[in-house]
């Protein structure tokens, strides 16, 4: 028998002390960099999206990942890829923690909040 998981979840976090830092004209290379370590852990992305100080990512969740690794892990190297690049001249890093909310999906794929 094969493992089947669909495990969703909506993840939050912000910039330090909710700087408005994250310009749009560079958002969309720090989803598709985020997109990018996802797909890496086995992890499908549904939607990623953000403002100025924070952002959204929809993701379903490798059974074999914890939330709690790949988020600081995200964080971790979407630091490191906004500063090496200066995507975000005055970018001072995440906050300290983060929000996570879970999804189900009925048999007619709708989102279930």
């Amino acid at each position: 028998m094969s493992t089947y998981t669909q495990l969703l979840y909506q993840i939050v976090y912000s910039t330090k002390n909710r700087k408005r830092t994250l310009s749009k004209e560079n958002r969309e290379a720090l989803f598709k960099y985020i997109w990018g370590i996802l797909k890496n852990k086995k992890c499908h992305l549904y939607r990623i999206n953000g403002v100025e100080d924070h952002l959204h990512i929809v993701t379903h969740i490798h059974p074999m990942v914890a939330l709690a690794p790949l988020v600081k892990d995200i964080k971790i190297a979407s630091s490191s890829y906004i500063k090496d690049n200066k995507l975000f001249p005055n970018f001072g890093g995440w906050q300290e923690g983060y929000a996570a909310f879970t999804y189900s999906i009925d048999a007619k794929n709708n989102l279930i909040e």
